[in-house]
């Protein structure tokens, strides 16, 4: 059995499951590990408390691992009582260990596992990109509660439907801390957005922008003109809304947010152009021909506004 750990946002968490769903079209025995979210003193050091929010989807289907699951396959790593030569041979011999972790953009190793726990965020699309099209069929969000925000996400798709409609995701709040700051900061800089909406002018000189930020201030002010409009309506649990609303624009522009990858990857446009930074932390090292194979179909831009 593989168990694959779900945590973070709704972007990890979507990222997760695909992956989930990967394996299991593969014909392997699969489960999410929703722990996570049931324990608050997991999520100690994080800055932004996190929902389980896979559960805010109409009937998404996935199979959540038991107690009893995660304990067989972690074994004694479950209870912490390793011994030290158990220990030695796990750091000897990487595969002797119950517990696999993400490192690295990429790990094709994980299409060969039999009995494995599953720890990372997954954001590479080359893992999940050849079951896009059965995601976008599951992946269904239900209609909003609020009837006032019905009314206004229908009158919003319907103008994204009629124009050369591009979102553009722009990502401050949490990322304006200093430590996520160091990580994620200077990335999608200035420079980024104006090289990424030139080019869809380029390629859609009618295109019609719609904003997406939890800085709607900062947007206002920073972009105005008949070609932008902001999307500032879906709070607090509804916020996924706006995922659903960047899925219907024809184009997307993305930030470093797995958030805007999804609504991009949502996207049943089949001539859409997907626009990404070329790295999503400051710890990556961008390599042109790795990104491409990594990130087929998508834009890459850098941070001083070069397109690779």
């Amino acid at each position: 059995m593989i168990i694959i750990k779900v945590m973070g946002g709704l972007g990890n968490q979507l990222q997760q499951y695909a992956l989930y769903k990967k394996l299991e079209n593969m014909g392997k025995e699969v489960r999410l590990d929703v722990s996570w979210f049931r324990n608050q003193d997991m999520q100690a050091d994080v800055l932004a408390k996190r929902a389980l929010e896979l559960d805010y989807f109409e009937n998404l289907p996935y199979r959540e691992a038991t107690t009893e699951e995660i304990r067989s396959v972690l074994g004694r790593l479950w209870e912490e009582k390793e011994s030290p030569v158990a220990k030695l041979k796990r750091k000897l011999k990487p595969s002797a260990n119950p517990c696999f972790t993400e490192s690295d953009m990429y790990h094709e190793q994980v299409f060969t596992f039999t009995d494995k726990y599953l720890v990372g965020y997954w954001a590479c699309e080359k893992y999940y990109a050849d079951i896009l099209d059965n995601l976008r069929e599951i992946i269904r969000f239900p209609e909003s509660s609020k009837e006032q925000n019905c009314i206004r996400n229908e009158e919003a798709i319907r103008k994204m439907e009629e124009s050369d409609s591009v979102s553009v995701h722009i990502r401050r709040g949490d990322y304006l801390d200093s430590a996520n700051r160091a990580m994620f900061g200077g990335i999608c800089t200035d420079t980024y957005y104006q090289t990424a909406i030139a080019f869809m002018k380029e390629k859609y000189p009618q295109a019609k922008f719609f904003l997406f930020s939890d800085d709607t201030e900062y947007v206002r002010e920073k972009y105005q003109g008949d070609e932008y409009e902001i999307i500032d309506w879906n709070h607090g649990t509804e916020s996924f809304y706006d995922m659903m609303l960047m899925s219907h624009c024809k184009h997307n522009i993305c930030a470093n947010s797995t958030f805007s990858f999804w609504g991009a990857r949502l996207n049943r446009n089949e001539t859409k152009i997907m626009i990404r930074p070329s790295i999503h932390k400051n710890t990556q090292v961008c390599i042109p021909e790795q990104m491409k194979e990594l990130w087929k179909d998508w834009v890459l831009i850098t941070p001083q506004g070069k397109i690779i």
